[in-house]
């Protein structure tokens, strides 16, 4: 058919979305757990679907384990929008403490139940309805949408986003939306950093039965310096006048779903010691320790500022031997409060769930930051329900799913000017 306004794309939209609910239970049929098992399974649905759908698309690559797609509609000139999504998901876990099978995609009158309904086959669904039903609608689109399926991300990206960012294919864009899970309240429009501080503490072995008297205990020694890992967290992140609005919403949110008083993760470094290792046996004075400790940085926090506050802690500790190495590192990232692609999902969010929708920024990271690293206005919006994502019973609900997929639809029409 040929539809010319958003009114009638609409329409047509909505005539299908049955077929939305059915495409993300079979998109959680397909077992696609990272990293234990393969994505080749589900990337060979997404490139069916989109090859019956009359959307041309490409496998591309470095890691035949975690491929990619790419696809494109629309003329070359004028807006140029990405949609992102990945079809890897976490593991099942123990199948016991899941209250149905991970992979059934049973359908209930409200839900759809299974591993990555929420994280975040219901987003990869709703992108993938959105590019078929305007392809269906033969809509011109005053500019073009690029499709990036991805199939690493639960392990860092490495051969998924961060691959295609690095290898051209997100050249030119003029907006980027990621399908993860938000909730139809929140549009996601900047992220923490992050840092892996590896700490490192030496000592001098001796016999166990000496200890106190002979050796030095190089897990004592670290353990000293980790008494002042609060002063990592005193670090606070640097916000300009168009950002405030944007981080007094992220608070807001932060309080309401992680509970009172935790508003300040939000512009606050947080630090978890997540892994402590030393020792060799318990009758031998330990030589060596290692800690890593999980640092996530707010918007405008340098790697600078980071390691000044290392190396005061460390002196503060009042021990020696003890040296640190940094490993990942990534920045605060964030899009303009006022970026188009913000302003659309925001309009037609409001409009289909008749409640405030919140910009906002998130306390974690995700592949949204390899778009913004390349100066691309990237937002996440997704349908998800909390409960259950990296966890067990996970579930979404239709009506998020179907929203989700209409909401899509209707600010791709407004970026690609279809009136």
């Amino acid at each position: 058919m040929s539809c010319t306004t958003r009114n009638e794309v609409l329409e047509l939209a909505k005539s299908k979305l049955d077929d939305l609910v059915q495409l993300t239970s079979d998109l959680i049929k397909i077992p696609s757990e990272n990293p234990i098992g393969t994505q080749r399974d589900v990337v060979d649905f997404v490139k069916k679907y989109l090859s019956e759908a009359g959307i041309a698309c490409e496998e591309v690559g470095c890691n035949p384990e975690h491929p990619c797609v790419v696809a494109k509609i629309g003329k070359e000139e004028g807006f140029s929008v990405i949609l992102n999504g990945h079809v890897d998901v976490v593991p099942a876990g123990d199948r016991n403490q899941w209250d149905f099978d991970p992979f059934s995609g049973e359908i209930t009158d409200k839900c759809i139940l299974g591993r990555g309904t929420s994280d975040m086959k219901a987003g990869v669904a709703g992108i993938l309805f959105a590019m078929k039903t305007l392809v269906e609608a033969g809509v011109e689109l005053n500019g073009n949408i690029r499709l990036h399926i991805v199939s690493d991300e639960e392990s860092g990206g490495e051969y998924g986003t961060q691959w295609l960012c690095a290898n051209g294919y997100a050249e030119n864009a003029d907006a980027c939306l990621v399908a993860e899970p938000t909730s139809h309240k929140t549009i996601e429009i900047g992220q923490k950093g992050k840092i892996d501080l590896i700490l490192k503490s030496y000592g001098k072995s001796a016999h166990g039965s000496l200890a106190g008297y002979r050796g030095e205990n190089a897990i004592l020694k670290l353990g000293k310096v980790l008494e002042h890992v609060d002063m990592l967290r005193e670090i606070e992140g640097k916000y300009g006048e168009n950002q405030k609005q944007a981080l007094i919403n992220s608070k807001i949110i932060a309080g309401e779903k992680n509970g009172a008083g935790t508003g300040d993760v939000i512009d606050h470094v947080s630090a978890n010691v997540g892994i402590i290792k030393g020792g060799t046996r318990p009758n031998m004075v330990p030589d060596y320790c290692e800690a890593i400790v999980d640092l996530r940085l707010p918007i405008g926090v340098t790697i600078e500022e980071v390691e000044e506050r290392i190396k005061a802690m460390i002196a503060k500790s009042g021990v020696e031997g003890v040296e640190y190495e940094l490993g990942c590192q990534m920045l605060g990232n964030y899009t303009e409060i006022d970026a188009p692609i913000v302003e659309a999902i925001k309009k037609y969010a409001e409009e289909l769930w008749q409640e405030e929708v919140l910009p906002a920024y998130q306390w974690a990271s995700s592949d949204a930051r390899d778009y913004r690293q390349k100066g691309i206005p990237t937002i996440q919006f997704g349908p998800s329900n909390t409960v259950g994502i990296h966890s067990y019973n996970e579930t979404v609900d239709i009506e998020d799913v179907q929203k989700a997929g209409l909401i899509y639809i209707l600010s791709l029409c407004d970026l690609m000017g279809i009136d």
